[in-house]
């Protein structure tokens, strides 16, 4: 089940985002490929060494981020840009300044980001009922029962009950148009020199390292230790650092230690079994990477309805989390600067809209929010001073 959820509504998240910035199928099959082999790869390592469960696929937000990047820069500008995130993740991670670097930023500005950037998956499938409203409200009636009855929900995880119900619609309503051709191929992907522009790194570098940092390992890293695990902090940085390297070159966003998967995995079972579970989605990860092409024209010759759906279902739950943790306490005024900032979508010196949101939020924390800030600090210092 945990490895069923990776493989579809985050793939469709891929997919909807790669589609829309215009990107090819060969290149989509490529971002698969290397997403799903060599985190599956980096998965077997840290699983084997620590003997926890410890699951590493992409940050989704940084999968949304790329998004409107990619309307004004190349891919492989994109590409140099996920590399250099890398190099700065390897470099946290082998220094151990990760707890630092962790709490640099206010999470609630970091979240209006997330927030801003998430937005449109939420319109888009508002979008999809006036699109195709059987397959849109199929699997909206699906996901909302599964969730209604928890019970369900264990059998059938609602993101795979929406997929199954979408798939069934577009079956029976002749709206899957498969490519000409052989549908099934094995991976060919895309392997590219990135191209290092100011532009991309002044955009891209810090935005996507704060979505593996703050927003994607510190879940992961919470889950497992709430389970009774102890996740090596350091080790996963530097281990999220290598990935990223090695999954740009083929077009790729950063790697990242994943939360739901690894809340999945920690939910049942022995404690000191379920490290096995892990193992075993790493080597389905590399076989779904194997065989990328294949569920890359699966889902390219679905409607895009039941794309906008799926990745627009399974990201509601995320865009509340931000808005709760962005407006419920401090910074609320600075994180909100940040959302709208970052909705706005107006690039700056070609710069675009996430990153001026993250400066603009915190510039406003910073000018209008000093009571916050003298609190946030006062926390910090405690929190040193307890650890040592």
């Amino acid at each position: 089940m945990a490895f069923l959820f990776a493989a579809s509504a985050p793939v469709a998240i891929i997919l909807s985002v790669g589609t829309r910035a215009g990107l090819s199928e060969a290149e989509l099959s490529s971002w698969l490929f290397a997403s799903f082999l060599i985190n599956g790869i980096v998965t077997l390592v840290f699983t084997f060494l620590y003997r926890q469960p410890l699951v590493f696929f992409w940050t989704i937000p940084g999968v949304v981020l790329v998004g409107p990047a990619l309307a004004h820069l190349s891919l492989r500008e994109v590409m140099g840009a996920s590399f250099i995130a890398g190099v700065l993740l390897l470099l946290l991670g082998l220094s151990g300044l990760v707890r630092r670097a962790m709490q640099a930023i206010a999470m609630p500005i970091v979240m209006g980001m997330v927030a801003g950037v998430f937005l449109r998956f939420a319109i888009e499938l508002v979008q999809a009922f006036r699109a195709d409203v059987w397959i849109a409200s199929s699997m909206t009636i699906v996901f909302v029962v599964l969730t209604i009855v928890p019970r369900l929900a264990k059998i059938l995880p609602p993101l795979i009950g929406a997929l199954i119900a979408g798939a069934i619609v577009v079956w029976f309503t002749g709206s899957f148009n498969p490519p000409s051709g052989a549908l099934f191929s094995l991976a060919q992907p895309d392997l590219h020199m990135p191209q290092f522009s100011w532009s991309a790194m002044v955009e891209l570098v810090i935005p996507l390292a704060i979505t593996v940092l703050v927003v994607q390992n510190s879940q992961g890293i919470a889950v497992l230790t709430a389970s009774g695990h102890q996740p090596p902090i350091n080790a996963i940085t530097a281990g999220c650092g290598v990935g990223s390297i090695f999954t740009s070159l083929f077009g790729a966003v950063p790697t990242c230690l994943t939360g739901p998967v690894n809340a999945i995995l920690a939910s049942s079972g022995k404690l000191n079994e379920q490290y096995t579970g892990a193992i075993l989605i790493g080597f389905l990860g590399i076989l779904f990477g194997l065989i990328a092409p294949f569920f890359t024209r699966v889902m390219l010759a679905t409607p895009p309805a039941f794309i906008a759906t799926l990745a627009g279902l399974a990201l509601l739950r995320v865009l509340q989390t931000a808005f709760q943790v962005s407006f419920r306490d401090k910074f609320s005024f600075g994180a909100l600067i940040c959302f709208v900032v970052t909705v706005a979508d107006v690039p700056i010196f070609r710069i675009g809209a996430p990153f001026w949101g993250l400066v603009f939020g915190l510039a406003a924390s910073y000018l209008l929010e000093r009571s916050d800030l003298k609190d946030d600090e006062a926390q910090k210092i405690a929190a040193r001073d307890l650890a040592k």
